[in-house]
């Protein structure tokens, strides 16, 4: 018979039994629902609505089921449905009826709000600890390119020259911010709704902050509907790991790009790689691709959660159990990613040269030609169009600016002097953005001490 059976004259079909259970997912569960019931029953004994004794003996039992779960003894039921009866179910047969006093006092809808804040704040620690490794990588990597130029793009055509600190220092500010968003969202996460019952408390006098204590968590929740129905925590954390995801797959795609002959400015470490099963030359940037697809997966997380919570009235609703699937696929799949991402990153051969080279063509250094004019007293319109006009005529005469005599420079305009030709060399390009946020070498120095600390402080 259910441990809730007591209402029903039969029992579930066999299809709306395995319909029904969620212990094939949700058994991974396990710690914190053990965790958060030694809790409970401490609670429950300190305020006298058990016994000490009892106290004792549930959680000595629960001691033995974690370590009989952990060690592969412990069989899960499906006819049990959910992690929580199951351990319940466990304790009985362990201790019999003081194993029936555990749930006093507690229903399965705030146990499983408490489970999936444990798991979640467990998890949202892992995930930042991964990010600061990444960032770790990214720094290091950006300290030994402070100088390597490389043509900067919008439009994926060739912009402006930087450094290859520079571009990868723009993902550093990226995977920050994600380490922000999660670190801001444990503010909300760690709230302790257990207490908060089915959905309107309890007449049982409970020491909800003393069940807070000893859980770590920092508030305990302040209204008990919401306490149980309350899935925010959840889609803040699906939101967050939708955007780390989106930064890796931005990321993914230009090591893509740079892999390929067209660019060649990296080569993947074979460890990271694959081959062809037709074509012998191949060499496949597999890992960056599996991650930029597997992008769409968390999006996917995120949308299930939104949808499943869009209509719920208060409370408790069963199709709140869909949220589990959902945030252990996302915090899988990001996990995944990172342990994958950032070895896949430090083992790039970075081939300077190539970038170096194709710095020089497809005009990169135009606008810094118009600042030479600009910087001389042509208005910025004027220089814009003069420059404009320069780079139509070297197109067709296949030129780059480089290659054009003083004369012709002066053709298009008499303040051109011979200093134009160090003006617009890409090094010099470089160098004169020296300001903050700027890729000049200088900069990028003072940009790398920044983001030391700012690191350390996340």
């Amino acid at each position: 018979m259910k441990l809730w059976g007591g209402r029903f004259a039969k029992g579930n079909d066999h299809l709306m039994e395995d319909f029904h259970s969620s212990i094939t997912f949700d058994k991974r569960l396990y710690k914190e629902d053990i965790t958060g019931s030694l809790a409970h029953s401490a609670m429950l004994a300190k305020q006298g609505i058990i016994s000490a004794e009892e106290g004792e003996l549930i959680a000595g039992a629960l001691k033995e089921i974690l370590a009989e779960i952990e060690s592969g003894k412990a069989e899960f039921d499906v006819a049990a449905e959910d992690i929580h009866m199951n351990v319940e179910t466990m304790l009985i047969a362990k201790i019999g009826d003081v194993g029936k006093k555990l749930h006093t006092a507690r229903s399965r809808n705030d146990q499983v709000a408490l489970d999936c804040r444990l798991y979640l704040l467990k998890e949202t620690d892992s995930v930042i600890a991964l990010l600061k490794e990444l960032e770790e990588t990214l720094l290091t990597m950006a300290g030994e390119h402070t100088e390597t130029v490389m043509p900067g793009y919008t439009h994926l055509q060739k912009a402006q020259p930087v450094t290859f600190a520079h571009h990868l220092l723009a993902y550093f500010e990226m995977f920050l911010r994600d380490i922000g968003r999660l670190n801001d969202s444990k503010k909300r996460l760690s709230v302790m709704p257990l207490g908060s019952g089915a959905l309107a408390g309890t007449v049982f006098p409970l020491d909800r902050e003393f069940v807070g204590r000893e859980l770590g968590f920092e508030a305990i929740s302040a209204n008990s509907m919401d306490g149980v129905s309350d899935r925010d925590f959840v889609i803040e954390f699906l939101s967050a790991a939708a955007l780390i995801m989106a930064h890796l797959s931005r990321f993914c795609e230009e090591v893509i790009l740079w892999a390929t002959g067209e660019f060649a400015f990296v080569s993947l470490d074979d460890a990271y790689s694959t081959g062809s099963s037709i074509m012998p030359q191949k060499k496949n940037p597999d890992a960056a691709e599996l991650i930029r697809g597997k992008t769409g997966r968390v999006y996917g997380d995120l949308m299930t959660l939104l949808t499943v919570m869009k209509g719920l009235p208060l409370a408790y609703n069963k199709d709140m159990q869909e949220d589990k699937e959902a945030l252990f696929d996302a915090v899988d799949t990001v996990k995944g990613c990172l342990m994958v991402f950032r070895p896949m990153l430090a083992t790039l051969t970075i081939r300077e040269e190539e970038m170096r080279e194709k710095a020089e063509g497809g005009f990169i250094n135009a606008t810094d030609a118009a600042d030479y004019l600009a910087e001389r007293g042509v208005p910025f319109r004027e220089a814009h169009a003069v420059i404009g006009n320069i780079v139509l005529t070297c197109e067709r005469q296949g030129k780059a600016l480089k290659d054009l005599t003083l004369a012709e420079w002066q053709s298009f305009h008499p303040v051109f002097g011979e200093d134009i030709y160090e003006f617009i060399a890409i090094e010099n390009s470089v160098k004169r953005r020296d300001i903050p946020g700027a890729p000049a070498p200088a900069q990028t120095k003072k940009a790398l001490a920044d983001a030391k600390k700012r690191l350390s402080e996340a």
